[in-house]
Order: structure tokens, then sequence, then C-alpha cells
């Protein structure tokens, strides 16, 4: 759950009521539900989680761009279930190109529904030769009168193939790299889109590949200038960096948790687990990464409520952070859980296979590393 006494100078009275609120709506709601046999299990379980939190209201703060918000609650829900936090994410990140420049038309239309969970969101960046890299993009969007055709092929989508909804980048003008991207809303229904195929992973997660054949798009479905897509694509990114650190918080807190009341139960050699200092020593790294971990997310996550316009750097060393501590906890915790630790059955293990996927998405922890001494680099904002 999340602790908000740690952050609590970074956090308003009503961030330290939600904070209470969500923690003990995962625990009672979230948490029970049981996890999805397969991906086909997973993708109806998607849908219904999206409608349990929509209905219960948890996706408004992403329209209202709080992002502490955000945090605490993918905080909360990552405690409770991987799946579930990944639903949350998957609106924000789908949608916010919408809030950033989408016409008026287009947010009237799309984001009420996202909040209510009436409509599930995609974001389809990622190429099969064009991940980090999205230079590389070879979607391809022509311009035809009062049309775009779109023509080219995503992969590693989350909720593909359920999605109402997919934020698309494509390059307008492949001769300017980067430069020539802009972003695109496609409804599933668009003629021209496809759902290829899923691609099924270690945990059940809604990911696979998207086509577009001939895919028409009306002009006004253009999100922000022609040529502005890589940056709405990082302004979102930015935006939402830190909420992924706050997953991994929400991850590594469960593993904290764990390995906490198997220490304390369980005796070997005459004792428990928990008086031999070697496991101490493990259970005070854990703790100390994560606190050091939230401090960092909700440092970054307030920098951007206060109206800071470019919070790249602290977003960058929140997620890098926050991912690979997380990464290390859900480690140790396998091992002072021991066997136990790696049967499916055991909540331990269902971390084990989410927290890795963490140091990928939405920006690797190289990358981030890269963006990091990018930003040092430029030296300090007066110079």
């Amino acid at each position: 759950m999340p602790d908000a006494g740690v952050v609590r100078a970074f956090l308003e009275p009503s961030h330290l009521e939600l904070a209470e609120r969500i923690g003990a709506y995962a625990k009672s709601e979230v948490a029970p539900r049981s996890e999805p046999a397969d991906d086909a299990a997973g993708r109806r379980e998607a849908r219904e989680l999206l409608t349990l939190l929509g209905t219960a209201g948890w996706l408004e703060p992403v329209r209202q761009q709080d992002f502490r918000a955000c945090c605490l609650i993918r905080e909360a829900l990552a405690w409770a279930s991987p799946l579930a936090d990944a639903v949350f994410a998957l609106q924000a990140l789908g949608s916010m190109p919408i809030q950033l420049g989408g016409s008026e038309a287009l947010r009237d239309r799309w984001l009420p529904a996202v909040a209510s969970g009436q409509a599930m969101a995609a974001f389809a960046m990622t190429e099969s030769e064009a991940g980090s890299d999205v230079g590389s993009i070879r979607t391809r969007a022509t311009r035809d009168h009062d049309h775009y055709i779109l023509n080219g092929g995503k992969t590693f989508i989350s909720n593909a193939g359920i999605a109402d909804f997919y934020t698309v980048f494509a390059t307008t003008d492949p001769g300017r790299g980067p430069k020539g991207l802009s972003c695109f809303l496609v409804p599933a229904n668009a003629a021209g889109f496809q759902f290829v195929r899923p691609l099924e992973i270690s945990t059940p997660h809604p990911l696979g590949e998207i086509a577009f054949e001939d895919c028409h798009i009306p002009a006004e479905f253009r999100l922000g200038e022609e040529g502005g897509g890589l940056r709405l694509g990082l302004g979102a990114l930015d935006r939402l960096r830190p909420t992924v650190g706050a997953a991994a918080c929400g991850l590594a807190q469960r593993a904290l948790d764990e390995a906490l009341a198997h220490a304390g139960a369980r005796r070997q050699f005459g004792r428990p687990l928990a008086e031999f200092e070697l496991i101490q020593e493990k259970l005070a790294r854990m703790a100390t990464d994560l606190t050091a971990a939230r401090l960092l997310v909700y440092r970054a996550a307030w920098e951007r409520d206060r109206g800071k316009e470019r919070t790249t750097l602290e977003a960058a060393m929140a997620k890098a952070f926050a991912t690979e501590a997380a990464q290390r906890i859900v480690d140790d915790a396998v091992q002072i859980l021991g066997g136990r630790g790696v049967l499916t059955e055991h909540p331990v293990d269902r971390l084990y296979r989410a927290v890795r996927a963490l140091r990928i998405y939405e920006g690797t922890t190289e990358i981030q590393q890269l963006i990091i001494a990018g930003e040092l680099l430029k030296g300090p904002p007066n110079e």
C-alpha cells in the first residue's frame, strides 16, 4: 500500500486522504481477484478491471493531470495486481496525447469515456525496427485531401486487440527523421486497421501486433501539428514516467511485506529467519531502496504538479532508480522465501514475473541514464 508518510512533504491533504482510500480499495476489491490462467483470460480480465476502475472513479486523476494522485493509485494497484496497474497505466498513456494535442471535439468525445472506463486506450509507437530509436519508425501517414492514409505495423503494443482506440505515431515526412513524425487517433473500427496477433509474455498482459493497410483517418484525428509527433510523445512520457516508478514501488512494497511476514513466521535451526543477520541485512536494504525510490518518484510528480514545464531529469531519475530498485527488492524477497518464492501460486512469483518489464517499457533504464547524463551536461538552466 502507498506509504504516504514517507513522502508527506510532496503531498497535499487531498492526496493523503486519497492514499488511504485507494489503499483500502485495492486491498479489498482488486487483490482478491484471481490471476488469469492464459492470454485470453487476461484480455477479458483487463476489460473487467477497466470497468471496475472507471466505475469507482479512479481514472479521473488522469484527466485532471494530477500526477501525484496517479502515482498513489498506481502504487496501490501494483501492490494488489500488476494487471490492474497496467490497465490504469495504458488509460493514462494512451489518452495523454489527446489531452496535449487533441482538438476540443476529440477531447470531448474520448476523454470522458476514458475516465469512466467505457473506452480502452492504447499507445502505438514501437515497431519491429524502432524501439528506443523512434527515428526509425516506418509506419507512413500520407495526406490525401481531408484524410490521412496510414500504412505499416506496430509491435509490443499493450491492449492490442482489445483497445477501443490507439494513439499512433507515424512519419508524415520520412526525410526529416524524428522531426517528421506525427501522431494520430485511430479508432479500433477504422477501415484498414487490423489486429494481427497476440504476443504472450510470462505474466498476464494483453500485448500484440497491429497493422494499417490503407487505413483512412480524418485529418482532424491528427493530434498536434504535423511533424509534432515526437514532441507530443515525449511530453506524454515525461509526465507519466514517474508513475512507472510508482508502480515499481507498489510491487516492491508487496515483496517487502511478503518477505517480512515470511521471515517472522518461518523457523530454521530453532529460531525465526528474522533473527538471522543476513536476512536482516536484506530487509534493511530492501526498505532503504524502497524509501529512496519513493522520494524520487513523488519529487518528480510534485515538480510537474506545481507547474514546472520540463521534468525530464526528475522523471528519468525516478523511473530508472525505482524500477531497478524494485527488481532488487523482489529478487531479495524470492531469496528470503526460498522455494515458496518460485511457486506460481505465491504472490512473490507473480511479482518476479511482473517487475522485469518495468525496466524496459516507456524507455529502458539505459535510455534513462542517457537522458540524465544529457540533462546534466547541458549545465544549469541559467547557463
